[in-house]
């Protein structure tokens, strides 16, 4: 049985004013929602497959086959997206928590899950999860459930301790959730249907990001490695360094094998890394690819057999067979690019969905459309402002 503790409230407008968001995970108040009354039909499909990316001061709406702009939405602030886990909605983050965006109707709804600092949305076995990083809430409810507002069936749990976090429920019911506070953060725990205990490790200092690989192997990023849960039991991947940090990873349910960064300076201000993991879910181990190049933390993708994705500073997008570890293509998209020193501000992203990858490039303001298949760009589009965040409806 799950838990419900919703507070409904009034209708918000159209369009909310977003305040600076610091970090990329989050956690939600005591007011886990409120919303629209969640009578009125879905706005009719204008966008296919749609694309969104951010940019300073709002939001652009695309087309996903014709790369056509189909809205301009104004939006103050640095906001970030996510998928929202069906075929129409995108999860806005701004200073007042989770908002829907309609994006196959290219329309900023008056849904909103009332967060303090929202951050991470996962999506997993038909159920999106949202951290709110300054309560320690996490909320999940069913992916198809965003049609008509607000769901009506929402499952409500919060951490012992406020931290930068993530969470993510699994088919069989089990909550995935991060152990940490304000301070530091330590690893994770698994709880049952009745968020009773029944996993728990310490032994993944820094821990950040999620991942989700064939099999139902659930991985988290360390300070030293990588932290596996997979049938009742966490496992762990240790990294080659003293200090090897896999904050961001890339999953696929096509292939055992996570995708993760690999960074080994703790004491840089910005580490630009050139050799990325690979984490074998079966046997965890972990092997490092040197790349031409560096990359960031919005490089990272899986194709649709599986395949690593990398989009390096070197103006290519890099195909990596998991299984050999060995790159197998370098698609050339754009010129050279340096990794700007704060991580809110524009620099080239990746977003892929089936046997596209969709790469942004701010230097240009355009957006790529790429066949995976034949490794061509299909299409191009030049927009008015620079693109930031790039995502877009994925399920």
């Amino acid at each position: 049985m799950r838990t419900n503790r919703i507070t409904r409230g009034a209708a918000l407008p159209a369009l909310l004013s977003a305040g600076l968001l610091l970090t990329a995970c989050g956690t939600g108040s005591d007011e886990t929602s409120t919303g629209a009354d969640g009578e009125d039909a879905p706005a009719e499909t204008v966008a296919t497959d749609p694309l969104v990316t951010t940019y300073d001061g709002g939001l652009y709406v695309l087309d996903g086959e014709t790369l056509d702009v189909v809205a301009d939405i104004e939006l103050e602030g640095f906001n970030r997206i996510n998928p929202g886990g069906d075929d129409r909605h995108v999860f806005v983050s701004t200073s007042e928590g989770f908002q829907v965006l309609d994006a196959a109707g290219a329309e900023l709804t008056d849904t909103l899950f009332t967060a303090d600092t929202p951050g991470h949305v996962v999506r997993h076995d038909d159920r999106t999860v949202l951290f709110a990083d300054g309560t320690g809430e996490v909320t999940a409810f069913d992916s198809d459930a965003l049609g008509n507002g607000l769901p009506e069936d929402l499952d409500v749990y919060t951490t012992e301790e406020a931290h930068h976090g993530v969470a993510v429920e699994l088919a069989n019911g089990e909550l995935l959730v991060t152990l940490g506070d304000e301070e530091e953060r330590v690893g994770a725990i698994v709880l049952d249907e009745n968020r009773e205990e029944i996993a728990h490790s310490e032994d993944c200092p820094g821990v950040h990001g999620e991942s989700a690989a064939q099999g139902g192997a659930i991985a988290i990023g360390c300070q030293d490695g990588a932290l596996i849960y997979q049938d009742g039991a966490f496992t762990k991947v240790d990294a080659e360094d003293d200090y090897g940090r896999i904050g961001n990873q890339a999953g696929s349910y096509q292939s055992p094998i996570i995708l993760g960064d690999y960074k080994t300076d703790p004491d840089a201000e910005l580490e630009r890394p050139e050799r990325i993991a690979l984490i074998d879910t079966t046997d965890a181990s972990l092997e490092l690819v040197d790349l031409p190049s560096s990359y960031t933390f919005r490089s990272l993708g899986r194709g649709p057999g599986g395949e690593a994705l990398v989009l390096g500073t070197d103006g290519a997008l890099h195909v990596i067979d998991a299984e050999s570890a060995e790159i197998t293509d370098s698609i050339e998209l754009m010129d050279e690019w340096e990794e700007p020193l704060e991580w809110q501000d524009p620099r080239p992203a990746l977003f892929v969905r089936g046997g596209t990858a969709y790469v942004s490039d701010p230097a240009t303001r355009q957006i790529h459309a790429v066949d995976l298949s034949s490794a061509e760009v299909t299409g191009s589009v030049t927009l008015d402002e620079a693109p930031n965040e790039l995502s877009g409806v994925a399920h």
